[in-house]
């Protein structure tokens, strides 16, 4: 299973992912390698918790990503 991930610097440096797919879904790291094998890690906690409550992993996303110039 693929999911799309937002790889963010932060204001102190570390690098933030989030999951649009998955709310809640968070990590960080030093490094954007480290982080994103964190969030590697987190993906697969949050799936097996919603897998344990019984909530489906809808992958249907609605998100428009644009450009825009200033």
């Amino acid at each position: 299973m693929n999911f799309k991930v937002i790889l963010e610097k932060g204001e102190d440096g570390f690098f933030v992912v989030t999951v649009p797919a998955l709310p809640g879904c968070i990590s960080q790291g030093e490094t954007e390698k480290e982080a994103l094998d964190n969030i590697k890690e987190a993906i697969e906690l949050h799936v097996s918790s919603l897998a344990e409550d019984g909530i489906p992993i809808s992958q249907k996303q609605v998100v428009k990503e644009v450009a825009v110039r200033l």
